[in-house]
């Protein structure tokens, strides 16, 4: 069976987010009113095999290869 997974990673709060804050001054130069925004990656994974072992693979991998835990965290999703 295969089972479908989204990563979404995030720079943890504390790290400065330059992509974000380069977002918020474009927003802010196109006249939008002060916006807070973080820029982060999405990540889909599909794995085979009973849902279980599936989900533990998938935060397996998010947690080894996908983040940073210096930096980023993670929510792993089951997409359905």
């Amino acid at each position: 069976m295969k089972q479908k997974f989204g990563v979404r990673i995030m720079p943890r709060e504390v790290i400065l987010d330059t992509q974000g804050r380069a977002v918020e001054q474009t927003l802010r130069l196109e006249g939008y009113p002060p916006i807070g925004v973080r820029v982060g990656k999405y990540v889909e994974l599909e794995l085979e095999g009973p849902p279980d072992e599936a989900r533990s693979t998938a935060e397996k991998i998010a947690q080894t290869l996908l983040h940073n835990p210096l930096i980023e965290t993670f929510i792993l999703e089951t997409k359905e």
